[in-house]
Parts: C-alpha cells; structure tokens; sequence
C-alpha cells in the first residue's frame, strides 16, 4: 500500500501562502488550519469566514461554504468589535497561545489593513488578549439565519507529486499536471465534477506518476493563487 505524502505538500502550500487569495472588498477574513489527517489537506479548505463590504457573509468548513447577508446593524456591531481589537495594546502581527495547532490568520481590511497570525487554542487566551480570542472563536463557529449552501462558480486546482492509500484516477482537467504543482490554476466548476474538493485530497496517475490534488473553493472575485 502507498504511503501518503500529504506532509510535504502541506509544507508546499504553506511555503507559498496557500489559503483564501485576495477577494475584492473584504471586510474581515479569518482561515483556519488544523493538523494534516490521512486524505486532508487543510490548506485547501476554504475560509472560516469573510465578510465582504456589501454585508456578503461566506462561512466555510472542511469542504464546503454557505453564503448569507448581514444587516446594517449586524455588520456595525461587528466592525465595533473589530475597532476594540485594534486598540488592544501590544497586539502584533503574530500571537501564540501555547500551543502549535490550531493556526489561524486574521485579516481585517476596514481601515488600516491588520493581519495577525495566531497559533494555540483561543479559548487558553490571557485576560489582556480576550477581545482578539473572543472575536476568534465567533467567527470560527459563525452562524447566520440567512445562510444557505453556496455553490461555488470556480476551485483552485493544485498538486503535488505523491500517493494516497488505494487506487487512483486519471486526469480529467484541460491544465497538465505539471503545471499545476508549480502553481494553482482555476478550473470552472464543471471541470471538478466528481472530484473530491475543499481539504478532501484525491489521487490522480499521469502516465508513471502519482499526483495528490485538492480543489479548494473560490469565492466570488477570487484568484487562485
């Protein structure tokens, strides 16, 4: 039986920044990575959460979104937290709180652009780092009356040379392979038809080789990346 090669390319991805790319008026994001497991990568997960200025809400989990909309109201409340955060003293770009997993980015565009990394469990945050912890456990478990299942129009398709337990498929995709270690290219939604997507990893064979290939969700305006 193949051994999985999932660590490499989660080294891969995180070496060159994968996660949710830039989507146009992002208000707040926050991605969530959690240790690798056989099959996942979490790396190809889509976003935890953005709220984009239009009060456009994606919420997402191992491999799938949901999309809603916030009032006026709701949204003010929640840029009011925000406003709180970034008064916080001392608060860097990165923060630990004691532990490795889970690691989690936080990016606020509303004002002066913010992105703070943060490793551990926010529920073990000190008193003086409260507000920060707070606003990441909401958004890790966000949830919305007005959210429904979002189909996603686009994936990031990447690989990486390497196997997974049990058999393989072949390449469906109009990109080679090859191309798609180097970098993520972005296939229509048609094209994933029966691939597995999110951190739900698949096996691909390309003639001798081996491929480990993830689709990870785009949100509308996004790039892959």
């Amino acid at each position: 039986m193949a051994r999985p090669c999932l660590p490499a390319l989660v080294l891969v991805l995180l070496a060159r920044g994968a996660g949710a790319g830039e989507v146009p008026g992002t208000v707040i994001a926050l991605e969530v990575l959690v240790p690798p497991s056989p099959g996942q990568v979490p790396t190809a997960a889509p976003p935890r959460f953005v709220l984009l200025e239009s009060g456009d809400v994606f919420v997402g989990g191992t491999n799938r979104l949901a999309a809603g909309r916030l009032g006026k109201d709701e949204m003010r409340s929640l840029l009011k937290e925000v406003d709180q955060l970034r008064k916080l003293p001392g608060l860097g770009s990165t923060v630990s709180f004691g532990a490795e997993w889970p690691r989690l980015r936080l990016t606020l565009r509303k004002g002066r652009p913010l992105e703070i990394v943060v490793s551990g469990d926010p529920a073990a945050a000190p008193a003086s780092l409260r507000p920060l912890a707070s606003l990441l456990l909401d958004l890790s478990a966000y949830d919305h009356p007005s959210l429904r299942p979002h189909a996603p129009a686009s994936f990031a398709l990447r690989a990486s040379e390497g196997s997974l337990p049990g058999g393989c498929r072949g390449w469906t995709f109009d990109v080679s392979a090859t191309e798609v270690t180097v970098s993520a290219r972005s296939v229509a939604a048609a094209a994933a038809t029966g691939w597995p997507t999110g951190a739900t990893a698949a096996s691909a064979c390309v003639g001798a080789k081996s491929y480990i290939v993830t689709l990870r969700p785009l949100l509308p305006g996004e790039r892959a990346e």
